[in-house]
C-alpha cells in the first residue's frame, strides 16, 4: 500500500517540477520512499534549489525533503564574477540598501556584512544573493542596530520627560 502511495506522490512531484516555469528546463528528478522525497539534478542558483524544495514541501503527503540538487553553472565562475552578480541582485532589490549591506564571496559562499536597523533587510539581502549564479550558500554577519535618535529624542530620553505640547 505504501508503495502505491509513494508512486502517486512521485508522479505529483515530477508533474509539479516539470510544469514550473523556473525549473522545467533543468529536468530535475524526484523520488519518494515512505513519504520522504529526494530531489536530484543540477540548477544554476541557490534560489532555484530552494524553490524546488518548496514545491516538494507543498505536496500533501510528503513528510521530509532531502534536497540533493547540485548548483553548477556553465563554465568557470570566479569569486569576482560571483561578487559582481550578487551586487547586481542586491542592487535590484528596492528593500536592500547597498549603503547598509555588502557582500564578499569565497568559493561560492557569500558572506553578507554591514549594519541595518531593520532585520527584514537582512532576509531580503539573503534572498537576493541566493539568486546569483555560482552561490552555494549565503551567510550573514550583518548586525542589527537601533535607529539613530534625533536631538529632540535624545533630550527627552535623558531627562525622562514626556513630550511637551
Amino acid at each position: 500500500m505504501s508503495g502505491q502511495k509513494d508512486e502517486k506522490l512521485k508522479e505529483a512531484l515530477q508533474r509539479e517540477l516539470e510544469k514550473d516555469v523556473n525549473l522545467k528546463g533543468y529536468a530535475l528528478k524526484g523520488d519518494i520512499v515512505e513519504g520522504e522525497a529526494q530531489l536530484l539534478g543540477i540548477v544554476d542558483t541557490l534560489a532555484e534549489k530552494g524553490h524546488a524544495e518548496n514545491i516538494a514541501k507543498s505536496i500533501s503527503g510528503i513528510k521530509i525533503v532531502d534536497n540533493s540538487i547540485s548548483i553548477s553553472t556553465d563554465g568557470d565562475i570566479t569569486d569576482g564574477s560571483v561578487d559582481f552578480e550578487v551586487a547586481e541582485e542586491l542592487n535590484a532589490n528596492p528593500n536592500v540598501n547597498l549603503k547598509h549591506i555588502g557582500a564578499k564571496s569565497t568559493e561560492g559562499i557569500v558572506t553578507l556584512v554591514g549594519n541595518v536597523t531593520d532585520p527584514n533587510e537582512i532576509e531580503e539581502a539573503r534572498d537576493s544573493a541566493s539568486k546569483a549564479r555560482g552561490v552555494t550558500k549565503v551567510e550573514s554577519q550583518v548586525k542589527v542596530q537601533e535607529p539613530e535618535m534625533n536631538l529632540h529624542q535624545i533630550f527627552h530620553s535623558q531627562v525622562n520627560n514626556d513630550y511637551e505640547d
